[in-house]
């Protein structure tokens, strides 16, 4: 994290998406809260909903966690193989 970077909490990323979402623009947000438009326009699209085979629907936020969820089960797979090899040798 940055020096300067400030930390900002679910809460109130969240409102500032409903804000955003009710109407009001980015402009309007960046000016009164003082953070970037950049900032809430990433707070934004990690909110919007992914919709996926059954209907079900998840932010792309949880959609990234589960990515990286299954690339670490990955590698856990492949060196759990690799020390099954070297146990199966002995």
């Amino acid at each position: 994290m940055a020096r300067n970077q400030k930390k900002y909490t679910d809460d109130f990323k969240n409102t500032i998406i409903e804000l955003y979402n009710t109407g009001k623009s980015l402009s309007v947000l960046s000016s009164e809260y003082g953070i970037s438009k950049s900032t809430i326009s990433d707070w934004v699209k990690s909110s919007k909903p992914v919709v996926v085979d059954n209907g079900e629907i998840i932010t792309m936020k949880e959609y990234k966690a589960l990515k990286q969820e299954i690339a670490m089960l990955k590698e856990e797979n492949e060196i759990l193989k690799k020390a099954m090899a070297i146990f199966a040798k002995k």
